[in-house]
């Protein structure tokens, strides 16, 4: 056996290839894919992630309800509703689904406004809207088969939007912290309010919170994936529950309805719908990119692969049983599925356990809630959205790209002005001016040879390449279409005119435009003509079958010459210093 067959051999023996995908119903109920494989000893791990979960949604669920503006039991419900249903439609085996940091921040504003006149009952109808709003247009963009077209939002874009997200939600909570009212619409405003307000510091609330804070990053270093805010809100109630620190002005959490909610449609009104459809669509922009990227995380990690598309079925059959919950849109996020996957979850039963721990304390432990200090909520806030002000990937998209990381900051600098919802629109809105400006302006490249080889490559690369004398050869690396054509023609006839020695030969490397629109190959025309009419020859090389169809049917193959398949660059320079062309 040759070395070769050897290595293909032991290549097959260890490693197969990935499975095909999935096809009709079973690709749209993944729980058929992975339950006949399940294993015994799984279970045990899955029931200890779940329960593990849920003593990390509890408090946090909590502390994100207060953030949008509900009543604390709205996160609770959505933790235990959108579970369950991800579990059931989800591609993710890792991903936990519930309310995140940036979705509160969203929901806050239109809450704020539905509670002016302290109505929480129309405030809980109108999150539960939105979740069901989202839903819809989830699950269409599911049918239309839209996935691809979710992705408007890029890494660059969301990582300057999660660190302006993160210094909005703080500003939200320092007030809480230090015991004073805070107000103000966006962030600016919020700290100045803030400012004024702080001789008025409640020194109990901030040694209090400061104490809980403390515990929690202590925590969070020296037992990472353990439930440290379950046992500090525990904490927390006994300490106010026994001593006389209640008597001193620190606002507490009140009563939590006890039991699971009542299963009920949210009150559907034409003009709520038409209030918050920017609100879903903001929220299932935001949902879908953390979520797809929290699972494509995990499942990396895992060795699976997760299916894009089905993971809008899996978030909008969550948000469904979450509007029906009375709660408010839900997602994935990678810190509560970090710690799904830490505790050791191998499926999305460990949902179901979550759900089942959640519904358990719902029925006994909601009336312990009582005396839970509004600030330990606030201080859970602060610690979980720190880890979205990312400082060592912005210093690292510093170095690799200033212009990336200028683009992070326009979102960044959004967010704090615009707030967070307008924030997210101009995160899209950047992200698409950002994909049309690279595909409007592709890079042309200008060649010349490798000394001592027969071989091109792009001079502004490579200075010590050759510049072939009164040949210019260029290769546009993108596809020539209608919106980038006139980019590419005005470089090409001013690189032209700035030629140092008369230009005798222009030449057109197409192996990296595999893709010809009518405009293309008619700008090509009017750049042959143009360079005819000054005396410059023009031809044409390596270009894609479908490309040289279209460029036959323009008629360019009788004015410029023949570029068939074989046709390289170095074939059209030899012709043109008369050397003979051997072929192979």
């Amino acid at each position: 056996m040759s070395h070769l067959t050897e290595k293909i051999a032991t290549a097959t023996t260890d490693a197969s290839m990935p499975p095909a995908p999935v096809g009709g119903w079973r690709a749209a109920f993944p729980p058929a894919q992975w339950l006949p494989g399940y294993r015994a000893a799984w279970l045990r791990r899955d029931a200890v992630a779940g329960i593990t979960l849920a003593a990390y949604a509890i408090p946090v669920s909590l502390a994100y309800a207060m953030l949008a503006g509900l009543p604390p039991q709205c996160g609770v419900y959505g933790y235990l509703a959108g579970g369950l249903f991800y579990a059931l439609f989800g591609s993710s085996r890792q991903l936990a689904i519930g309310p995140t940091s940036a979705i509160s921040i969203l929901i806050a504003p239109t809450m704020a406004a539905a509670m002016a006149g302290g109505d929480a009952a129309r405030a809980m109808d109108l999150a539960a809207l939105t979740a069901l709003v989202m839903a819809g247009l989830s699950i269409l963009a599911w049918v239309l088969r839209l996935s691809s077209l979710m992705n408007f939002v890029s890494e660059t874009i969301l990582l300057g939007f999660k660190a302006g997200a993160a210094l909005t939600i703080a500003m939200t909570q320092l007030p809480k912290l230090f015991g004073v009212k805070g107000g103000g619409e966006h962030f600016f405003e919020r700290v100045v309010v803030l400012l004024g307000q702080l001789p008025g510091t409640n020194l109990a609330v901030l040694g209090f919170g400061l104490a809980s804070l403390a515990l929690l990053l202590a925590g969070e270093k020296l037992l990472p994936g353990r439930p440290v805010a379950l046992a500090v809100v525990a904490l927390s109630i006994v300490v106010l529950t026994v001593t006389p620190l209640a008597g001193l002005g620190l606002p507490v959490l009140g009563e939590v309805p006890t039991g699971l909610p009542h299963i009920r449609a949210p009150n559907l009104h034409l003009r709520d719908v038409d209030d918050v459809l920017p609100l879903a669509f903001a929220c299932l922009l935001l949902a879908y990119v953390e979520g797809v990227s929290a699972a494509r995380t995990l499942a990396e990690r895992h060795g699976y692969a997760i299916d894009a598309r089905q993971e809008l079925l899996g978030l909008g059959a969550a948000n469904v049983a979450v509007a029906f919950a009375q709660g408010y849109p839900v997602a994935g996020g990678l810190s509560q599925s970090s710690v799904n996957d830490k505790a050791g979850a191998r499926t999305p039963l460990a949902l179901v356990f979550a759900s089942i721990t959640i519904a358990i304390c719902l029925v006994y432990l909601a009336p312990l809630l009582q005396n839970l200090p509004n600030v330990v909520l606030a201080t859970i806030v602060l610690v979980a959205v720190k880890g979205l002000f990312d400082i060592p990937q912005l210093r690292a998209l510093w170095k690799a790209s200033r212009y990336e990381f200028g683009v992070a900051m326009i979102a960044f600098a959004g967010v704090l002005v615009l707030g967070i919802l307008k924030g997210v629109m101009l995160a899209a809105i950047a992200s698409l001016l950002l994909l049309i400006r690279r595909v409007a302006q592709p890079h042309v490249a200008f060649l010349g040879r490798i000394p001592g080889t027969r071989s091109l490559s792009d001079m502004g690369r490579n200075p010590d390449n050759e510049p072939i004398p009164g040949v210019l050869v260029f290769r546009v690396e993108a596809a020539l279409l209608y919106f980038n054509v006139e980019h590419v023609h005005d470089v090409v006839l001013a690189k032209v005119r700035a030629s140092a020695e008369p230009v005798r030969l222009v030449v057109c490397d197409l192996s990296t435009s595999a893709n010809i629109d009518l405009a293309g190959a008619r700008m090509l025309a009017r750049m042959h003509a143009q360079l005819q009419a000054a005396g410059i020859a023009m031809r044409m090389a390596s270009a894609h079958a479908l490309a040289r169809d279209i460029l036959r049917g323009e008629g360019l193959e009788e004015r410029v010459g023949y570029f068939g398949r074989r046709i390289t660059p170095m074939d059209v320079l030899d012709e043109f210093e008369g050397v003979p062309r051997t072929i192979n």
